[in-house]
């Protein structure tokens, strides 16, 4: 059996060029042609935003919107009898006429302004305590044991306490959000003073910063996020010892408004103001959440998938 054997830098007898087309040998004619056939690649989109198609603003009315229509049905169909719980169209047409005939705007003026006043002065006993407890070693000696055992004692149960001390009129009520507001906020300073990283301080020193400098460039920024967490909080509280406050011997507000439809057993003007009492603290917390957002743009945060 004879071997040929090929002339140096032929192609043996496996070694066939392979074409740039693929395995039919049929070989590109030109750069035109290659072009031509290069396959297309799909954009690679992420998956956040192919679920993103659906407006945001609708993914998140959806639900409220879903137990209104429930809410309604469970009504027409006789299951929630008026006595119990009043209609979405009966508490609409009840608002429109509070709204109509001035009470319920009058009475959110006196409630905003109960609010305003208490969370103002709530705020500044709050973050004035929490700094000097954090910023210095004898003021936490001498301010957090007692702020800690304060804060343990319900502040609803100070309301007869307070209307012995400052009678009957706006005083206890402003005095009862003004001590519920103190203590989310200072506990969210206090913590966010001394989350600090001492890192930070270190190089701060290094840098030939003040104590006033470090206060101001350092600790105070580092400590913002911890004293807006404390205020949101603090929003929450504030309308809560309002509900409170103007449940017991008001003649003005939204509570007071509360009790009378409560002696004529009207449920309708009791959701009402319920209503009402939501929508305000929606807004505050939005105000807050949008001051967050622009004091705050230095920090990176996670915003979900």
């Amino acid at each position: 059996m004879s071997i040929s054997h090929a002339p140096p830098g032929s192609p043996g007898p496996d070694m066939s060029p392979i074409s740039k087309d693929g395995p039919s040998g049929n070989a590109a004619s030109g750069p035109g042609h290659a072009a031509h056939a290069a396959p297309e690649l799909e954009p690679i989109v992420p998956a956040s935003t192919r679920r993103a198609r659906v407006p945001r603003w609708l993914r998140r009315t959806s639900g409220p919107v879903l137990l209104l229509a429930l809410w309604q049905l469970l009504s027409s169909t006789g299951v929630l009898t008026p006595d119990v719980l009043a209609s979405p169209g009966t508490i609409a047409r009840v608002g429109r006429d509070l709204i109509t005939d001035g009470s319920l705007p009058g009475a959110m003026g006196v409630s905003l302004q109960r609010v305003a006043v208490g969370l103002l002065l709530g705020t500044l006993v709050g973050t004035g305590l929490a700094l000097l407890s954090g910023l210095f070693r004898i003021g936490e000696d001498l301010v957090d044991a007692s702020v800690q055992m304060l804060r343990t004692v319900p502040f609803v149960g100070l309301i007869p306490l307070f209307i012995i001390w400052f009678g009957i009129g706006e005083t206890p009520k402003v005095a009862i959000i003004t001590l519920g507001v103190s203590f989310p906020l200072y506990l969210n300073v206090y913590a966010g003073i001394r989350g600090v990283d001492s890192q930070l301080i270190e190089a701060g020193e290094s840098l030939g910063l003040s104590r006033w400098g470090l206060v101001r460039h350092v600790i105070l920024p580092g400590a913002l996020p911890g004293a807006m967490t404390g205020l949101r909080y603090s929003l929450g509280i504030a309308w809560l010892a309002l509900v409170f406050a103007e449940q017991i011997n008001a003649d003005a507000g939204i509570g007071f408004l509360m009790v009378q439809a409560r002696d004529f057993l009207r449920t309708d003007v009791i959701v009402v103001c319920l209503i009402v009492y939501a929508f305000l603290g929606l807004l505050a917390d939005f105000v807050v959440r949008t001051l967050e957002r622009l004091l705050l743009q230095w920090r990176p945060t996670f915003t979900g998938r």
